[in-house]
C-alpha cells in the first residue's frame, strides 16, 4: 500500500480495512490479523497497528476477544453502513471540487449523466 503523506498512516489503514469489509473481502465475524501481522502486512510500526484496531473498535467495526484476537463486527447492517459512509465522503468531496471550479448543481448533474 502506498501511503499519502498528508493523511495519518493509521487512518489510511483503517480506511483500507473498511473498504475490505464493504467489498466483502472481510465478512462479519472474520478474524483479523494480529497486530504484529498487521504491522508486517502494511509495513507499519506495531504501535500504529494497535492504534488501527483501537480506532476500528471505537467505531464499532471490530471487537476483541481476549486471547483470541480481533474480529469484524457481526452486525448485519455494518456493510451497508460502511458503503453509505464511504459514498457520502466521496460524493461530498466530488461536489466540493466541482463547485470550486464553478459548476452549478444542474451542470454537475448534466455532467454526470453525460459521463455515465
Amino acid at each position: 500500500m502506498e501511503f499519502k503523506s498528508n493523511i495519518p498512516i493509521y487512518i489510511q489503514v483503517v480506511d483500507d480495512i473498511k473498504k475490505q469489509i464493504a467489498n466483502g473481502i472481510l465478512k462479519p465475524g472474520d478474524k483479523l490479523l494480529s497486530t504484529r501481522e498487521l504491522a508486517t502486512h502494511y509495513t507499519i510500526n506495531p504501535n500504529t497497528s494497535m492504534r488501527v484496531y483501537s480506532e476500528l473498535e471505537a467505531e464499532g467495526i471490530t471487537f476483541t476477544r481476549r486471547g483470541l484476537g480481533t474480529f469484524v463486527s457481526e452486525d448485519i447492517n455494518l456493510v451497508k453502513r460502511l458503503k453509505d459512509e464511504m459514498a457520502e465522503t466521496l460524493i461530498q468531496g466530488f461536489i466540493e471540487e466541482f463547485k470550486a471550479i464553478g459548476y452549478t448543481k444542474e451542470e454537475i448533474i448534466d455532467f454526470i449523466q453525460e459521463k455515465y
